[in-house]
């Protein structure tokens, strides 16, 4: 394994971009603000522009187009001529039936959200190599080994999976020499590899061989614990689908039926339109033939537009070859790889001096601002889309619900009082009485009238016995409950009136000789003003 270190130091050889090589076209930085014409300087580009693409269909286009319009006024005779325009006539009625841009449209929007899915699927070693970094441990040689090592599979993984969907790369590295070559793999490993029986794509080998030094690694106690190891494979384990989602998608294309549908509804409209789109002899008098020209300009930009959406699904449908806008396969092998090494070697371990920052001292620390940024000083930050409203005094008061003549912190007594049970032992709780009294005097919104209202015995007669409860003296929280002693022993049935049923048994519970520490659910100021009242 030591000999890995000698041909990984040297500088890759193969596949460096030239001036011809294809670059991709960024125009960023000219868009980056919105002007009057922004896009206009973008018009006259050439490098990645539709006319590139266009220009050989266009020519032919209009070739064949003035072909047939100068056969029509000097070659046929008047006979073939009213054959002709009959025929234009039809042609120019029955193209729309053609559903171009419902069809295009479709299928451009389905080719651009998977080439831009290709992209995120490329496999960037940036995660795994400080992951790396932070998990195998060792300044020695040893160390420095194992972590250049680690991402040297890693790296080799992204170039054997690179070259099997890439012709740029493939060209870099036509043979598993060349890939020896660059120092992505040594030639005992190069032995391992060949000698692997397999007739699948073997990307996943470097993979598996990063998994095996790790465990090794691990025994070693380069990586302190299991779950450094965990983690370490799991990031690894990303990379890995990563390169197997590119695989995938050289593999799986778009259905082919799908593409020979959008392109011959493309081609057979602008057939159509090369016969239906000519201009007649204005004589004859036919609808919407009142006007000769030479040149469709109309029918031109139609082509162009529906041509040009056409070229750039078939650009876009495969990102890994040669056009201006395909992916940099060789660029990303060149920066993934020097970056890596430079992570888990040189700047392994090395770190500054630790040092009080700038702003150590500030209360509100705050970066400076240039002289051309300085206007951004003045405006206040965001704090809500709704603080920017304005309400006028009057309708800032809070009002009291509507029938209620209590104000509205009268409530929830009421309500509790209905949920509180009724029996002579209750009487006897004289901390409760007075904590439900509170809650009734703070809490309360609904009023006393109301109350009556509401119960079932408001109806009943003068003179009547209530039977609901409401005239129980524990519900009347407002006055003072003499007390009184309780029962020596359960009340006879004899005694009991005739008219009321017997009660039933309760459980008298005995209230604490202390008091203890108010609920949670009681406010603050009730608790305050049960101290004042004890």
């Amino acid at each position: 394994m030591a000999s890995s270190l000698g041909p990984i130091q040297r500088p890759l050889s193969f596949g460096s971009t030239g001036p011809g090589a294809a670059m991709t076209v960024t125009y960023t930085a000219r868009v980056a603000n919105a002007r009057f014409g922004g896009f206009s300087k973008l018009l006259l580009l050439w490098r990645g522009s539709i006319y590139k693409l266009l220009w050989r269909e266009l020519l032919c286009f209009l070739g064949l187009y003035m072909a047939l319009s100068a056969a029509y006024r000097f070659v046929l005779t008047e006979e073939q001529k009213r054959y002709f325009e009959k025929l234009v006539l039809y042609c120019d009625q029955y193209a729309s039936l053609i559903p171009v841009s419902f069809v295009l449209g479709f299928y451009v929007t389905l080719v651009v959200h998977r080439w831009w899915n290709q992209y995120l699927s490329m496999p960037l070693t940036d995660a795994l190599m400080c992951v790396v970094v932070g998990t195998v441990h060792g300044r020695d040689e040893r160390g420095r080994l194992y972590r250049r090592t680690l991402m040297r599979y890693a790296g080799l993984s992204g170039v054997l999976i690179l070259r099997s969907v890439s012709t740029a790369v493939f060209k870099r590295f036509p043979t598993i020499d060349h890939v020896v070559e660059a120092g992505f793999m040594t030639r005992e490993e190069r032995k391992k590899f060949e000698n692997l029986n397999s007739s699948y794509n073997k990307y996943w080998v470097p993979c598996v061989w990063f998994c095996n030094l790790a465990a090794q690694a691990r025994r070693e106690g380069r990586i302190r614990d299991n779950g450094a190891l965990k983690l370490l494979l799991e990031e690894l384990n990303v990379f890995r689908s990563k390169c197997g989602m590119l695989f995938h998608y050289d593999w799986i294309s778009v259905p082919l039926v799908y593409t020979q549908v959008v392109t011959i509804a493309v081609y057979s409209y602008f057939l159509a339109c090369l016969i239906g789109r000519q201009f007649l002899d204005p004589a004859q008098g036919y609808k919407d033939h009142d006007l000769d020209l030479y040149v469709p300009i109309f029918t031109l930009l139609q082509f162009f537009f529906y041509a040009g959406w056409l070229k750039v699904a078939e650009q876009l449908i495969n990102p890994f070859g040669e056009d201006d806008d395909d992916f940099e396969t060789n660029f990303l092998i060149d920066r993934c790889f020097q970056v890596s090494m430079l992570a888990v070697d040189e700047m392994y371990d090395d770190l500054a001096m630790l040092e009080k920052d700038l702003y150590w001292d500030a209360a509100e620390a705050r970066a400076p601002y240039t002289a051309a940024t300085a206007f951004l000083m003045q405006q206040p930050s965001f704090q809500g889309s709704t603080f920017d409203i304005t309400l006028a005094k009057e309708d800032m008061q809070f009002q009291r619900q509507d029938g209620l003549d209590a104000p509205p912190n009268e409530a929830h007594g009421d309500f509790l009082q209905r949920l509180l049970p009724v029996g002579a032992g209750m009487a006897t709780s004289g901390l409760l009485g007075r904590r439900v009294s509170l809650l009734r005097r703070k809490n309360s919104y609904v009023s006393e009238e109301s109350m009556a209202a509401n119960c079932a015995c408001a109806g009943a007669p003068d003179g009547a016995v209530p039977e609901c409860g409401c005239e129980d003296p524990l519900l009347d929280l407002g006055q003072p409950e003499p007390e009184s002693e309780p029962p020596t022993g359960p009340e006879s049935p004899a005694s009991v009136p005739a008219s009321r049923p017997p009660a039933e048994p309760f459980t008298v519970v005995p209230m604490p000789g202390t008091r203890a520490p108010a609920p949670p659910w009681l406010p603050s100021p009730i608790g305050e003003e049960e101290e004042s009242l004890a």
